[in-house]
């Protein structure tokens, strides 16, 4: 799970949430708002994730990492923090919003994701805990509270941006991260990458909705995108159970550690 030999490292400027398109990098820039510190050979649509603190590519794999802390503010902050928001009503679904036990605690996961992703000969279930990791540098996680257990009885424990920390403090989201659609993005955005590669886009596209009759299996399908003009196997979240990822990777894993 560690990283291969490393590219010399540079940090970059500008981190933006505009279209860029899929090349390789030639140049690099540094951000006045993150320390995020980009290799040579990391693809332009991979500096997209401004949550990350290193991005860095050995020529077959990007390495990715993050301490998985959300950049927005979250009743499970503790109250000295900065980012903390007394939060209650309703969260995602219309639930009722009730507080889980846990807070938010700094984590240092390393994502290791195929460079050139591809369709995997025997697609694999996604596993519990980090199954990809989004722009801000927040994993995603599938749509079980745990082994083959439905989200019903966690969602009402959303914060206002509809993610939530587990026991150990790793902050997560389940579904839709409303931070990104609706403050840093839009809904029809790129939101980040599945472990094996793939990116994940929001629940709008073309101006409509996605639902899931729209998607294959495993909740994606293909065609261009912006920053993928020539067209790509992409998921979509939705707002119905899967929500991120269906019946396991469209492609074959790479691996997440901390």
């Amino acid at each position: 799970m560690k990283m291969h030999s490393f590219f010399s490292l540079i940090t970059i400027s500008t981190l933006s949430l505009i279209s860029v398109s899929c090349k390789k990098s030639s140049s690099t820039t540094t951000s006045s708002s993150t320390s995020t510190v980009v290799g040579t050979g990391v693809p332009d649509v991979y500096t997209k994730i401004y949550g990350a603190t290193s991005i860095t590519s050995d020529g077959t794999y990007i390495t990715i990492k993050v301490t998985g802390a959300p950049d927005h503010k979250s009743v499970y902050y503790a109250s000295t923090n900065s980012l903390y928001e007394a939060f209650s009503g309703t969260t995602f679904g219309g639930n009722t919003f009730s507080k889980n036990p846990n807070s938010i605690s700094v984590q240092n996961y390393t994502f290791k994701i195929p460079l050139n992703p591809a369709k995997a000969s025997t697609s694999t279930a996604t596993p519990l805990g980090p199954i990809g990791v989004s722009l801000n540098g927040v994993p995603f996680f599938n749509q079980y509270a745990g082994p083959s257990q439905p989200l019903t009885n966690e969602v009402v424990s959303f914060d206002q941006y509809w993610g939530h920390p587990a026991q150990s403090g790793d902050y997560h989201y389940h579904v839709e991260p409303l931070y990104l659609t609706m403050v840093k993005a839009s809904k029809s955005a790129l939101l980040g990458f599945l472990l094996d590669g793939f990116p994940v886009y929001g629940p709008t596209e073309n101006g409509a909705t996605v639902t899931n009759s729209n998607l294959d299996a495993y909740h994606g399908h293909s065609h261009a995108t912006t920053e993928y003009p020539n067209g790509i196997y992409h998921y979509h979240i939705t707002s119905t159970d899967p929500y991120i990822n269906g019946s396991g990777f469209y492609g074959t894993a790479g691996t997440v550690s901390k």
